[in-house]
């Protein structure tokens, strides 16, 4: 596969050992592209925000070129990425959490999400550990600083399952409906994406072995 490094970003209380991660770093390393994926949150949970972690694919991005495979809130981080760093030569947003940090009271109610900001922090469910950890509420406000839809010019592949309940589907069809760049994949699935992930690898593999639009 003729394409340039790939960078895998997990979701939200998730990590470099997920489902996906595994199962494209896997397919991708079979073609003989070097993947990396990082721990987003470098080992610190707890004081997790956008900032940091844009700065960590910074640092595993490099200066040359580099694709982008981002899952629901790494989708949102790759789409923010690449709207700021032209050597990304193409991206593949799998159900990307647009509007991460603005989505928060509708999921809690602002009375809980008021409560997050008084006390500092909040337990969360954290899906690689397996156990509840806590976030700090600058998670919130770093997030506030960032746009809900990212910019990014380059080829986007978004796909999204039409049975999401925890990022609607909603999100990246307004997204895709912006943009000319952006090719938008509804498949019929769950936000885990875990029973297509062989129909997005044949459409992923498709994309970014394709030429890049002059």
């Amino acid at each position: 596969m003729n394409v340039p490094r790939v960078v895998y970003l997990h979701g939200f209380a998730s990590g470099p050992s997920s489902s996906k991660a595994r199962f494209f770093a896997g397919r991708l390393k079979q073609e003989g592209v070097e993947v990396r994926v990082p721990d987003l949150a470098q080992g610190d949970f707890e004081h997790l925000t956008i900032s940091g972690q844009l700065a960590v694919v910074e640092r595993e991005a490099g200066a040359g070129p580099v694709a982008l495979i981002g899952s629901s809130l790494g989708g949102y981080l790759a789409a923010l990425y690449a709207a700021r760093h032209p050597e990304v030569t193409r991206a593949i947003l799998l159900a990307p959490a647009f509007g991460f940090a603005r989505r928060w009271p509708e999921s809690l109610g602002q009375a809980e999400l008021d409560r997050w900001r008084r006390t500092g922090y909040r337990e969360v469910y954290h899906y690689a550990g397996g156990d509840t950890r806590r976030v700090w509420y600058r998670l919130i406000e770093d997030g506030q600083r960032y746009e809900d839809y990212p910019e990014a010019v380059q080829p986007l592949l978004v796909v999204h399952g039409t049975r999401d309940s925890v990022v609607s589907p909603e999100f990246s069809i307004e997204f895709a409906r912006r943009r000319g760049n952006a090719r938008l994949m509804l498949v019929d699935s769950d936000h885990q994406l875990l029973d297509v992930l062989e129909r997005i690898w044949e459409a992923a593999r498709t994309f970014l072995t394709a030429p890049h639009p002059s």
